[in-house]
């Protein structure tokens, strides 16, 4: 839900990007100018950095009168993953992989369909509910490997903030050296979510004469564009 709140604050102004997997994935389908691409995603991992680092602040004392103290990235008494993702221990890095670019294929199958003009849509508006309503829907499915990240600036940036903040170099090589699997992985299945639903779906469309409805050109609804790259 907080992601739904984001998108409503600053959808207007650049639809609410979040997930530099879900931007790459809207530039390479032609849903946003690959020039807009590095500003998104750096303004990404900023956003996900100072969050974590905000988080920090308010939640200082507590965490400093937690485990005497001690900033743990594994154990029973470990604080590392509030701010990023770790496997579970029986996960493997293949296991992981797998994991994180099904997950992110999915988000991207259904983003894609949310806002397909031609398909049933979303009453306009409620898209940031419904895109809730989805993270919601795959983190209770396919979150108890490791979490569920779907988002490379989510996991990158505030793990880098906690190597910095206490934490160590661990938080790099707890699980394996877990750390680059939310980052490459979710760029993997964003491709593929994407590319499955052009393929199987959108280029199967009937022409609107066909099908007894009205439809616009996608270049004629650029707010779809702009909140399609959410996430």
């Amino acid at each position: 839900m907080a992601v739904v709140m984001a998108i409503y604050v600053t959808g207007g102004v650049s639809g609410g990007h979040i997930n530099p997997a879900v931007s790459f994935a809207m530039c390479l389908f032609g849903r946003m100018k690959w020039h807009k691409f590095p500003f998104y995603v750096g303004a990404q991992f900023l956003g996900a950095f100072v969050g974590a680092a905000t988080l920090f602040g308010i939640y200082y004392d507590g965490l400093m009168s937690f485990a005497g103290g001690q900033l743990l990235v594994v154990g029973e008494n470990a604080t590392a993953h509030i701010f990023a993702t770790y496997p579970a221990p029986y996960l493997s890095l293949a296991n992981a992989f797998a994991d994180q670019v099904i997950s992110t294929m999915f988000l991207l199958m259904i983003v894609f369909a949310i806002f397909d003009s031609r398909n049933m849509g979303v009453p306009k508006g409620l898209e940031p509910v419904v895109i809730g309503l989805l993270i919601i829907v795959i983190s209770s499915s396919l979150g108890l490997n490791s979490g569920c990240a779907m988002n490379p600036a989510r996991d990158l940036s505030p793990r880098l903030f906690t190597a910095l903040a206490g934490w160590g170099s661990d938080v790099f090589t707890a699980g394996n050296n877990f750390w680059w699997i939310p980052v490459v992985a979710p760029m993997v299945g964003a491709v593929i979510g994407g590319l499955v639903y052009v393929l199987l779906i959108e280029i199967h469309h009937p022409d609107a004469a066909d099908a007894g409805f009205k439809t616009e050109p996608l270049e004629e609804k650029p707010e779809k564009h702009e909140l399609s790259v959410i996430l």
